[in-house]
């Protein structure tokens, strides 16, 4: 571990080295040696100590939320500037931290301080500096050609590859490295076997495809019930874990509403997040597709005119919106819903009047139903019907919510509840929602649907922590299904085909989910992190990694443990057309509503033989 850390560490050493390289490879030494340059060296080396420091207490912050090094995630801190530099000014105290630093770099500056001016004194020939700087100059050029990521997945433990690395190369190759190429980086088989295999996968018995051409899953859904046309009310919770609820362990008596609401429809109890960030639970809630590898599709360039749940609605003449309690530029939302058919209500959207409360992160989630109700009162004016998909923000650091709502302080720290204070005010807000809507002529007709983005976690010991992922999905509509609970293991994804079947919509389909209740649903569920890409059963999960690797962690075990295995596995021609299937449907954009008898009928995509 800590010899694997040391090339990690040598290669960012080499890379942050270029630049003074350079310098001393090029300056005179008549230049070197005069004041103003000595002055300008120890300011930089100043600099670099204090950017050390500030990097060491960032990394011991960043593990302590998410337990890895610098990732994906805080390259998105870094892009996303104003929300996060607010969430942690009220997360931490960073007016201490930073003063505390300072000192800190002053006092190791000092007693560094003779040996570097001893250093700077050194008086050396042309050809020898040339010498010196060929050297050091091989130690990044060898790590851009001979070392990435993968090489630190030494260990079948996460934490011990996670401690193995370097957090600031972590953080620029994840710069570099958002996506990742199915094919290069990933097992692969034949397109022509996986393409079967995934329509067997994705078509339930009574679906009939429109197209044989590779990956084109395009079929027509036709319920034997006339359609319900009842408005939707879709609830993403931020970081709603399943173990939060007393239905799955929790004592903390920190969701009272939800468990007793939550007796009173639908409740699955054996469902999964597909990823770790808001984005992914978006993706795959929106799209019914698996999480490919890199950035979630709500992040990528060109993810417009996508068929979504939002589509379907809209052609069943719905007035369909993305209702977001923060600002909706974040992590590409607004632009992502709005591509896609969604009409945008973010926090800039409400006025000063609407909003009794609101922190980095955006407007309590009370604000936000308050303003959802409204836009259902004036839809329902117009007797319309509406399908409203709400991203909630409270039950996410710094954990601040209005006083008074609860009996947990809001914030962390020493006087604050933290996480156990926002997951009780999140559901306090729930319960408001309801009793609000109850006296509205619309809630009879509505349809609620409750469920997470993501767990408040996703760090785990081995492959894919299952734990991590599990989350609740919860459909309510008095009098219209009947109260019980439904173990089949599933995830995000089977949410669109799911609610659509209980509407008895039908609809042309592009969605990898299936129908959760439907009798020959096969339970399984796809979950995934920025790399690994599992599909998950009762009794085992198998994963890709980059490197072309295929692991196995089998759920029974006492002590789950990671095992390598073959592509002639028999989980894994299923689990590769899954992913590949997914990739090649993205990559030739057949998943595409822009022009219908393209993406339905006769999809772009060339005709390949045998493509491995």
């Amino acid at each position: 571990m800590f010899g694997q850390g040391i090339v990690y560490d040598m290669a960012f050493i080499g890379y942050v080295c270029i630049p003074f390289v350079i310098v001393l490879f090029l300056i005179p030494n008549k230049w070197f040696n005069t004041a103003m340059v000595r002055i300008a060296a120890q300011a930089t080396q100043f600099s670099i100590v204090y950017a050390l420091c500030f990097s060491m207490v960032g990394e011991w912050l960043f593990w302590d939320e998410f337990g890895v090094r610098f990732n994906f995630i805080s390259v998105d801190y870094l892009v996303y500037r104003r929300e996060v530099t607010d969430n942690i000014l009220e997360s931490y105290p960073v007016f201490w931290i930073l003063p505390i630093l300072m000192i800190l770099t002053a006092l190791i500056f000092y007693l560094m301080r003779p040996s570097f001016l001893k250093a700077m004194a050194v008086d050396e020939r042309f050809s020898t500096r040339a010498k010196i700087a060929l050297c050091l100059l091989l130690v990044p050029v060898a790590s851009f050609f001979f070392l990435d990521q993968s090489q630190r997945n030494q260990s079948s433990n996460n934490y011990v590859n996670e401690i193995a690395s370097n957090g600031p190369y972590q953080l620029f190759a994840a710069f570099r490295n958002n996506t990742l190429d199915f094919r290069q980086f990933y097992a692969t088989a034949d397109d022509n076997i996986l393409s079967q295999t995934l329509k067997q996968a994705v078509f339930e018995h009574d679906e009939k495809p429109y197209s044989h051409n590779l990956y084109n899953i395009a079929r027509h859904t036709q319920p034997p019930a006339p359609p319900k046309h009842l408005n939707v009310l879709l609830i993403s919770v931020e970081s709603l874990s399943a173990k939060f609820l007393t239905r799955f362990g929790q004592q903390e008596n920190i969701t009272p509403f939800m468990d007793d609401w939550f007796k009173k429809g639908l409740l699955f109890t054996n469902f999964y997040a597909t990823g770790t960030r808001t984005t992914r639970g978006l993706e795959a809630i929106t799209l019914s597709i698996p999480p490919t590898p890199g950035r979630s599709i709500v992040k990528r360039p060109d993810n417009d005119h996508m068929y979504s749940l939002g589509k379907v609605f809209k052609d069943k003449g719905y007035d369909t919106a993305f209702f977001y309690g923060g600002r909706g530029y974040f992590d590409n939302m607004n632009t992502f819903f709005s591509g896609n058919g969604y009409r945008i209500v973010d926090q800039t959207s409400l006025s000063d009047q609407e909003v009794s409360f609101k922190n980095a992160w955006g407007v309590s989630d009370e604000d936000l139903y308050n303003r959802a109700i409204v836009e259902a009162d004036r839809v329902s004016g117009l007797n319309k019907p509406f399908f409203f998909h709400i991203m909630t923000t409270s039950n996410h650091r710094p954990f601040t919510y209005p006083e008074g709502k609860i009996d947990l302080v809001p914030g962390e720290g020493k006087n604050g509840a933290g996480r156990s204070g926002a997951v009780k005010y999140t559901d306090y807000a729930l319960g408001q929602l309801i009793k609000n809507a109850k006296g509205k002529p619309w809630f009879d007709n509505t349809v609620f649907v409750v469920l997470a983005d993501h767990c408040s976690s996703s760090a785990g010991k081995v492959g894919l922590p299952i734990d991590k992922y599990h989350i609740p999905l919860f459909i309510y509509c008095p009098g219209q299904f009947h109260p019980q609970e439904i173990d089949r293991l599933s995830s995000q994804m089977d949410l669109a085909p799911t609610l659509l079947s209980l509407l008895d919509f039908s609809y042309d389909s592009l969605f990898f989910g299936r129908d959760i209740l439907a009798p020959d649903f096969k339970p399984r569920a796809l979950i995934a992190n920025y790399q690994k890409l599992g599909l998950l059963t009762e009794s085992e999960l198998v994963f890709l990694s980059p490197g072309k690797k295929i692991s196995l962690v089998n759920r029974n075990s006492k002590e789950p443990t990671l095992k390598k295995i073959k592509k002639s596995y028999p989980l894994v021609q299923k689990l590769v057309a899954y992913y590949q299937g997914a990739d090649y449907i993205i990559r030739n954009r057949i998943n595409r509503w822009s022009d219908s008898k393209v993406a339905l009928v006769s999809p772009l995509e060339s005709t390949h033989k045998g493509m491995k």
